[in-house]
């Protein structure tokens, strides 16, 4: 198997695993997501993020959740950001499970077509990086997004929202695949 398809067929496993905590939530909490406004979501991916940082710097938790559900979290909620991107911010939620799962895997491989193109650019450079570097990106990104909110959406020369958030997803993404496909220590 060829490097690309080996990519892709581990991006398909890692989305097993995050929309069946996504659909499992809906199940729980119905779509209750769909009141937070796009800055709330960033936030609350920001938080993993610098949990995950935190864990890897300090190498122990007190918290019995390790890191995985953090990047599965971290998936979960950009796709939510790209959702209330397209739809807007509800005043109830107003998503069936089905209409958000159709909805969620639209964003899902949207971002794996993404990194696929990127993928082929950059030779699969991902796999040489370290889990932290990849952490520390994701944290670049999300101060990005702040700066873009809180410029009211607006950039002069740089990408969207929407790509970072994409980006985020496919770092994550490369993060789970380490960890829980390829054994690799996330500190």
């Amino acid at each position: 198997m060829g490097k690309e398809s080996k990519t892709n067929e581990q991006f398909e496993q890692i989305k097993t695993i995050c929309i069946d905590i996504y659909v499992k939530k809906m199940q729980d909490y119905g779509c209750s997501w769909r009141i937070l406004r796009p800055p709330s979501l960033t936030d609350q991916i920001f938080i993993k993020a610098q949990r995950i940082r935190s864990l890897q710097d300090k190498g122990n938790q007190k918290i019995d959740e390790g890191i995985t559900p953090e990047f599965i979290g971290i998936v979960n909620y950009s796709i939510m950001a790209l959702i209330q991107m397209e739809l807007g911010v509800a005043e109830q939620p107003d998503l069936d499970i089905e209409s958000a799962k159709t909805l969620y895997e639209k964003y899902f491989d949207t971002s794996k077509n993404l990194m696929l193109n990127k993928n082929h650019d950059y030779s699969e450079a991902w796999r040489d990086m370290r889990i932290s570097s990849l952490v520390d990106i994701i944290l670049v990104k999300l101060l990005r997004i702040k700066q873009i909110e809180d410029n009211k959406g607006k950039t002069i020369i740089s990408e969207g929202v929407d790509s970072n958030y994409m980006d985020i997803i496919n770092y994550a993404i490369f993060s789970l695949i380490k960890t829980e496909l390829e054994g690799e220590s996330p500190v």
